[in-house]
């Protein structure tokens, strides 16, 4: 049977890699007793897959991976043996049974949800101003890894918010298709606002 599973990753854990993150899945998946399927092979892998890569230092409410099992199973059955074989830093939010025959998890992912919470105080009109600005531009070329792109296309949506208290953040949907994903930290530079003074979740994947 094939599981998808839909789990938060927060506090510490915001800072463990995607590779550690899935070595722990499978770690708690044995813990628990799961009847994991293996791939084929010299050095067989459990079969499990995580969906989008988070980059270090965020948090999220919204990660998913699929894994296959050699039984059936019922989806609070696999919950409840997980739960306490998983840190506390990651809760599971939701199991269900996937068609074996769909495509592979991680050539579904269209785009991520993002929210911006900013640790230093900022002008609110100067925060919008720069936002519809953005949005307005026709290109934005940006460099990453010694190779030039156009951030613009992989930004889908872009909003400033303001919480009861008057502070300011921001809501933003970035492409994150593969060979076409938007980082929340490029579009942070854009407008003029330090990454390291901003906390960053991701809240949701959105799929095919």
């Amino acid at each position: 049977m094939r599981a998808r599973i839909t789990f938060t990753k927060q506090g510490a854990l915001r800072y463990t890699g995607h590779l550690d993150l899935h070595r722990l899945w499978e770690r708690a998946m044995r813990r628990a007793d799961l009847p994991l399927s293996y791939s084929q092979g010299f050095h067989p892998q459990p079969k499990i897959s995580l969906a989008a890569a988070l980059p270090l230092g965020f948090s999220s409410l919204g990660e998913v991976l699929d894994v296959r099992f050699n039984e059936d199973l019922p989806t609070q059955e696999i919950a409840n043996r997980l739960k306490d074989n998983l840190p506390k830093d990651v809760q599971i939010t939701q199991v269900e049974i996937i068609d074996e025959r769909a495509p592979a998890l991680q050539t579904q992912v269209l785009s991520a949800v993002y929210e911006v919470k900013l640790t230093e105080p900022v002008e609110g009109s100067d925060l919008k101003r720069k936002v519809e600005e953005t949005l307005q531009s026709a290109t934005l070329p940006r460099e990453r890894r010694g190779k030039f792109y156009d951030l613009r296309p992989l930004i889908e949506a872009l909003n400033m918010e303001t919480d009861a208290k008057g502070k300011h953040g921001l809501q933003m949907i970035l492409s994150a298709r593969e060979g076409a994903t938007g980082r929340p930290e490029e579009v942070l530079t854009v407008l003029g606002i330090e990454p390291e003074y901003t906390r960053v979740e991701r809240t949701k994947l959105i799929f095919q």
